[in-house]
């Protein structure tokens, strides 16, 4: 690989660092960030809901803005909308303010995940799934950091607003590697000429059924990050442990990430893995039932290694079907935008049932509705392949 290449490859993994913190963050503080404001399960679930709707919502943006801008100059204003935006937390102590930061930050995600899609697909058409594992490995490392060190800076500074802004860090470090890095010619817009060949995902079956996988498996993702340490507390656990039960799922599904590309290269099978991760995920929800600490740890570690699989998967399926590069971000764009609008609802609807219910049993019954409607996701995308060929 050259060293063009490399610096491309490690800018993409920066700036995709940066796509997860200012929503995952809120969940090990989930409980302290409610009884601070003194608001309900569903309201502070809405924290984490806005932004994952925004990523659906705005996604169709992505498109018109690449018409626009170049995608250098594109990429590099929402990743700085993002810093800002995560910024303003250090002094969001209210309620509103936490809402007004989490639409600003869906929408910058919202049109950043198309585009990389599809810079990856300009830059790297012959290592689509390497290089968009390593895509997803940045988001599950920052996924990770967030989980992990949110809690321990609400111990070190005491303040739950500080430990929400300091991930704005990560958006500075970005900025600077992205302009060192992507040179003005290598982020030019792909819109010069529209192709006429370019079929309407929306008026594609399969393109539907790849929609509600991709948001039943992000469903699963932001309903776990939002919610697994408030049912890890319920059964006793402390909010530093719960925060590092997180974080060591997260570390499962980064290790995961790691090793899917090799996994892929000698079995390429893509639906067979669909079904193994998605069996091993179950196993990990069953545990989750059992509650005991050890079960509770061992449930997070399988779900870890199905969190891990599914994503890298989910974004590239869509790229395979691609014919061409406007076909790559017309399909991105509408499988993200329809699959985050659906996983928005998931969490959010966990927390309306808790309210009702005070138990996180329920929570987990959900957890497993997931999985099951997964499953069924996976066999229509089976059925679509064979009927294709």
């Amino acid at each position: 690989m050259k060293w063009k290449e490399i610096l491309i490859i490690i800018a993409i993994f920066i700036v995709s660092l940066n796509l997860r913190p200012a929503i995952t963050s809120i969940g090990p503080l989930l409980n302290t960030i409610r009884a601070d404001l003194h608001i309900s399960g569903t309201q502070v679930s809405l924290l984490t809901a806005i932004p994952v709707f925004c990523m659906g919502l705005f996604a169709p943006l992505a498109v018109p803005m690449q018409r626009r801008f170049d995608l250098r100059s594109a990429i590099f204003m929402l990743v700085a909308l993002i810093g800002v935006a995560t910024f303003m937390r250090m002094f969001a102590a209210s309620y509103s303010m936490l809402l007004a930061t989490s639409l600003l930050v869906g929408f910058a995600i919202a049109i950043i995940s198309p585009m990389l899609n599809t810079f990856i697909k300009m830059h790297f058409p012959h290592k689509v799934a390497t290089v968009v594992s390593i895509y997803s490995l940045a988001m599950g490392a920052g996924a990770t950091l967030s989980a992990g060190f949110t809690a321990v800076f609400y111990e070190y500074f005491g303040k739950w607003t500080t430990a929400l802004g300091v991930w704005s860090v990560l958006a500075v470090i970005a900025l600077i590697v992205w302009r060192f890095a992507i040179k003005p010619d290598e982020g030019a817009t792909l819109f010069t000429a529209i192709s006429s060949e370019v079929r309407n995902p929306w008026k594609t079956k399969k393109a539907w059924i790849l929609l509600l996988f991709f948001g039943m498996q992000a469903s699963l993702f932001f309903s776990l990050m939002t919610w697994l340490a408030p049912v890890a507390m319920e059964h006793g656990f402390s909010v530093i442990t719960a925060g590092t039960i997180l974080t060591a799922m997260s570390l499962v599904q980064l290790t995961t990430n790691a090793l899917l590309p090799s996994f892929l290269a000698k079995y390429p099978n893509h639906i067979a893995w669909l079904f193994i991760l998605l069996a091993v995920g179950s196993i990990g929800a069953s545990c989750l039932f059992i509650g005991t600490s050890s079960a509770i740890w061992a449930g997070a570690m399988l779900l870890g290694v199905t969190l891990g699989g599914l994503f890298p998967l989910a974004l590239t399926l869509p790229l395979n079907e691609a014919r061409n590069r406007e076909e790559a971000n017309a399909w991105s764009s509408m499988v993200m935008s329809g699959g985050f609008m659906m996983s928005a609802m998931i969490p959010l609807f966990i927390g309306f049932v808790y309210d009702m219910m005070q138990s996180h049993f329920y929570t987990k019954i959900i957890f497993a509705l997931l999985l099951l409607a997964l499953f069924l996701a996976v066999f229509a995308i089976s059925r679509a392949g064979e009927k294709k060929s």
